[in-house]
């Protein structure tokens, strides 16, 4: 499995100022996996799931040719569960509840259909279940993205660091890039932030777009003004999905390739906040990926005499 994402596939329940949802899939790998698989045909989730966790919504991964061998399901046990209240600028929002379930006690395991990974999304999990998977895969990738978060940074710095030291690529956000690196510049945190290890840092700013930093090169990535958000949630691992998904689809790891990743992640992440939850993500055409890539180029693309 040459493009592997481990993260959390579980249930939300969502409510911002357009609705709200009742249990709804969720978790940074259903996310990434689906906008993964509009690019390249080989994809595998590692993640844990209750026997709550209806089949249908398993056979959807499979439907987009995702491999589902290395979901875990626990018998008599739940699935991971979230919910999340949006405040009416949607770019803050409070945790209502966060039921670990099966999450407290996973235990990544690698299907060996997979130890021919040559791409891996390490998705918004504990550093050390983050350091296990890479330890359990018998060769390294040639490339390594790692999503991590505040939380982590608050309670687990140590072994954060010490898998930031293991990763090609670290994708945060500019909140999350500042504690960090205890820098309020963006231009000096990805800096420190590349001294620790990653060869490249993505710094997403939400609406505001992303910035990738290699060495001494930028790349700032515009957002897409959009009519109609509905639900934020997701949109980063839908993000991350892509960006990894066209790096595998290409092959070769460069700057101009990153930064064509940022774009197509970016493209597929401004589709996910205009539904709730999956929703949009699943039923995405060719035409439609490609209209909307052409649509932040537009945003970009000028001429000065």
């Amino acid at each position: 499995m040459s493009l592997v994402i481990i993260g959390t596939v579980a249930f939300d329940a969502i409510e911002t100022p357009f609705g709200k949802t009742d249990k709804i899939v969720g978790g940074a790998a259903s996310y990434a996996s689906l906008a993964a698989s509009y690019f390249y045909d080989r994809v595998g989730i590692v993640a844990v799931v209750g026997d709550d966790f209806p089949q249908k919504d398993i056979h959807s991964f499979e439907k987009h040719g995702i491999d589902v061998k290395g979901i875990q399901v626990k018998h008599g046990e739940k699935s991971f569960f979230w919910a999340g209240k949006y405040h009416n600028d949607m770019n803050s929002r409070d945790t209502v509840t966060t039921d670990l379930n099966v999450l407290e006690f996973f235990d990544p395991i690698i299907p060996d259909s997979y130890q021919d990974c040559e791409f891996l999304l390490l998705g918004n999990l504990t550093p050390a279940i983050q350091q296990t998977t890479i330890k359990r895969l018998r060769n390294r990738p040639k490339l390594i993205v790692m999503d991590t978060m505040n939380f982590w940074m608050d309670t687990a710095m140590d072994s954060l660091l010490e898998t930031i030291r293991m990763v090609d690529v670290l994708t945060i956000n500019d909140s999350e890039a500042r504690q960090l690196s205890g820098e309020y510049s963006l231009v000096k945190a990805a800096h420190k932030i590349l001294k620790m290890g990653p060869t490249y840092v993505i710094i997403k700013k939400g609406e505001h777009g992303a910035l990738l930093f290699h060495e001494n090169h930028i790349f700032s990535a515009p957002g897409l003004p959009l009519a109609d958000v509905f639900d934020p949630t997701g949109a980063g691992d839908t993000f991350a999905g892509g960006f990894i998904g066209y790096l595998a689809k290409v092959g070769a790891i460069n700057f101009n390739n990153m930064r064509n990743a940022i774009i197509y992640g970016s493209a597929l992440a401004s589709f996910c906040v205009e539904a709730f939850g999956t929703e949009k993500i699943k039923n995405l055409s060719d035409f439609d990926i490609a209209e909307r890539v052409q649509k932040f180029v537009q945003l970009s693309s000028f001429v000065i005499d």
